[in-house]
């Protein structure tokens, strides 16, 4: 009897102190979650938290799952072990469905806005998603957003442009931290020298509902915000990319500090990326080139009073790009070659002020960006010829500087009580002015124009009722060109553009938004990004210029869409429908005039107008953190009103080259705990006819070329190691870009190939790998 009263007692004593698991559950805002349910899945085993977020669990149990919910947030669960009468501190952080369905943007309609709310779609690729897609800088990340296209341009140099709803790069407006200054000399490269370390997140707006950005926001506006200071953390990583046996080094890093009042802060970025050169047909020419990247920034704010507030931002960019053949001498020796150094300075300071108990406030702000550019383009005749002896001696190289310049002063102003709503008032003026001077003196080519941008704008954000919001604005430009002609003589142009845009939210149910805009854009003639490329082909380099004629483009766009999200305890899944058309007035063109010494001319001229029309659809499934799976595809249709010249050697056509009607992406990740993460991605790019040009080693005639599908897939997984007594932890990263090899399977060769024949995935098969430190 004694020994069964013993062996009772020692169960029980074991029952009551048995393991402790103790925490805190906060929402990812930092704010505590008072009772919340916190319980071991699977059992009856569960507490609360108390008003302060805090709770205490008792357990015989040494492995489990411990699950956190509470209503409004996604539930999060955490694979415990824990060693027999230990006490834990296991704090969970929750995030709420309203902050995944309803994130406060700011580009839709120039205020802080939430999306649901938001009249206007936009779309947000958040620093997340492009670490999971492994993109490595701002053009790699924009592939995963519907809607949205990069394509790569040339085969030598690899220059990226941006198309939106079926719109080549020049109707794309790219924002920094909200401001134009995205030059057309830095568009060329741009996307590329923008590392993904720098970026907190990305904004889209597709369609004339970004016309109160000005000029080229016709195709929609992506507006790419830096860096936010939040907290105290770092974060140092590198990556390595083969590329079949070609080595890509990456370096990034970043650190945040912010004060104890959380009045002030600053963020800070550097980047260091170093590619080899990479020959896909084995030809000695590349078809991937050699890039050095180094690049560093800061993002300052500062709350001198509880109503003011001043950001600052500035980042330097330096990279050296060459591709051709592949030869260890000066860039004028090789056959056929590209060589760019480009040095390019970005900032602006913000100053906001808000008044009347917060229902006024007024935002001034400057923002400025500065390229340097020294550059090589140019075939070599046969060597020990004249034309190679004049060649060595006077080598085509060049220079080329823009500075970019935006001041600006905008008033919001609340009125409560608007007819039954509220209503939003903006109002602003802006002047934008971008110097472009880009030379090649033994080619005799030259571009020196100066733009000169007055803009105002005027909004109304009416929300009549829970179920209505109506947004309507316009915008006034005085766009002014002085350029230099070719011949010596300079030409003045000036437009005076009104651009109106109505948008309509309707909210018929709950999760449910329908949304109607018509908006209008226009185009000054001026050269934009890719008329500053000079294209290699049949031994020749071919540049574009512009008509005497030519006169603004103007367009109408229409999008009609229907949105629904229904967020659960565990889940949030939803999807978006829209369709778009878009009517272009004396849409530009590129035709062919001829050829020069050095080559063949095009010359950009208006035609009569185009049609672009399409649909998209979005998916997106969210279970309580561990699954996300997003999917966007479009179809699309892009066509001149009459049929285009591209060259004189075939027929004429409607169709804009280089543009799929189908188009789309897939991205899903799977993060079971803590420390293990896996992810998928797809880009999948439709077959589209593009112009290939004749050259003697490789094309007799001119001819179109329909290219085929490509599903290029990739895969990600990583795992992190908690170092607790560093307070550091420890991240492994593993994947493939491009598993099945989608990638172009013919190129052109040698010093005569068209660099413009250029159609697939941006890289062939990359394996990759990483490691980064984080603090905990």
């Amino acid at each position: 009897m004694k020994n069964h009263i013993t062996l009772v007692i020692i169960l029980l004593s074991t029952i009551v102190s048995g393991q402790t698991i103790k925490g805190k559950v906060t929402s990812s805002s930092g704010e505590t979650i008072p009772f919340a349910n916190v319980f071991i899945k699977g059992t009856e085993n569960g507490t609360t938290t108390d008003e302060s977020g805090n709770y205490t669990l008792k357990t015989t149990k040494n492995k489990f799952v411990l699950v956190a919910s509470s209503i409004g947030f996604l539930s999060e669960r955490k694979t415990i072990t824990i060693n027999s009468n230990e006490e834990k501190t296991v704090n969970f952080i929750l995030t709420e469905t309203a902050e995944i369905l309803d994130q406060v943007t700011v580009t839709g309609t120039r205020t802080d806005k939430r999306r649901t709310n938001s009249p206007v779609i936009v779309n947000v690729i958040n620093s997340q998603t492009l670490s999971d897609v492994q993109a490595c800088n701002l053009s790699e990340g924009l592939k995963f957003q519907t809607g949205l296209r990069v394509e790569t341009d040339c085969q030598t140099c690899n220059y990226t442009q941006l198309r939106m709803n079926g719109l080549a790069g020049g109707y794309s407006q790219i924002l920094i931290n909200g401001r134009p200054i995205f030059s057309p000399l830095t568009g060329l490269y741009g996307l590329e020298q923008v590392p993904t370390n720098m970026i907190e997140r990305i904004e889209v707006v597709r369609g004339g509902g970004s016309a109160l950005y000005g000029s080229s926001a016709i195709g929609g506006t992506v507006n790419v915000i830096t860096k936010i200071p939040k907290k105290n953390n770092y974060s140092i990583g590198y990556t390595y990319q083969n590329i079949k046996g070609v080595s890509d080094h990456i370096i990034a890093g970043n650190a945040t500090i912010v004060n104890e009042d959380r009045n002030a802060g600053a963020s800070f970025f550097i980047n260091n990326r170093k590619r080899d050169l990479y020959d896909a047909n084995g030809d000695n020419f590349s078809e991937l080139p050699e890039l050095k990247n180094n690049s560093f920034g800061t993002n300052l704010f500062f709350l001198p009073t509880d109503n003011q507030k001043i950001e600052v931002n500035f980042s330097k960019m330096n990279e050296y790009r060459y591709g051709g053949e592949m030869v260890d001498k000066a860039p004028h020796f090789a056959l056929q070659s590209e060589e760019r150094v480009h040095d390019v300075y970005v900032g602006n300071i913000d100053y906001q002020i808000n008044f009347n108990d917060d229902k006024s406030s007024i935002i001034s702000y400057l923002a400025t960006q500065y390229t340097d550019r020294e550059h090589y383009t140019g075939i070599r005749p046969d060597i020990n010829t004249p034309e190679d002896t004049e060649h060595l001696a006077k080598p085509p190289y060049g220079n080329s500087t823009t500075t970019t310049f935006q001041g600006g002063l905008q008033f919001n102003h609340k009125l409560e009580k608007f007819l039954g709503g509220n209503n939003v008032l903006t109002l602003g003026g802006e002047f934008v002015q971008d110097d472009v001077f880009d030379v090649i003196e033994a080619y005799e080519y030259k571009v020196d124009q100066l733009t000169q941008n007055l803009g105002f704008f005027f909004q109304s954000d009416w929300e009549i009722n829970k179920q209505l919001n109506l947004l309507t604005g316009i915008r006034y430009d005085n766009h002014k060109l002085n350029a230099l002609k070719q011949d010596g003589t300079e030409k003045t142009i000036v437009n005076n553009v009104a651009s109106p845009r109505v948008s309509l939210l309707y909210k018929p149910f709950e999760n449910t938004q329908i949304r109607g805009t018509w908006g209008t854009g226009f185009r000054a003639p001026q050269a934009f990004d890719t008329d500053l490329h000079i294209a290699f082909a049949g031994g020749g380099i071919s540049r574009v210029l512009l008509a005497d004629d030519l006169k603004r483009e103007r367009s109408n766009s229409y999008t009609l869409s229907f949105n629904y999200d229904k967020p659960t305890e565990h889940y949030i899944y939803g999807f978006t429908f829209e369709s778009f058309y878009t009517n272009l007035k004396d849409a530009f063109y590129l035709e062919s005039i001829g050829e020069d010494e050095f080559g063949e001319v095009f010359e950009k001229r208006n035609g009569d107008g185009a049609v672009v029309k399409g649909i998209t659809l979005e998916t997106r499934l969210n279970y309580d953190g561990i699954l996300q799976l997003d999917a966007g595809f479009t179809y699309q249709s892009s066509k001149y009103n009459s049929a285009v010249n591209n060259s004189d050697k075939l027929p004429l056509k409607k169709e804009f080259l280089r543009t799929p009607n189908t188009y789309g992406y897939a991205t899903a990740t799977y993060t079971p705990n803590q420390k293990f993460k896996t992810a998928l991605n797809l880009v999948y790019t439709g077959s589209m006819e593009v112009l290939h040009l004749a050259s003697p080693q490789n094309l007799t005639e001119d001819e179109y070329f329909s290219s085929p599908s490509f599903f290029n897939l990739g895969i990600n997984a990583s795992y992190t190691f908690n170092l607790e007594k560093l307070n550091t932890n420890l991240e492994f990263t593993t994947g493939i870009k491009n598993i099945f090899d989608e990638y172009q399977s013919k190129f052109d060769i040698s010093k005569e190939r068209d660099s413009n024949f250029i159609y697939g995935p941006a890289t062939p098969r990359t394996f990759v790998f990483g490691i980064k430190f984080t603090n905990n």
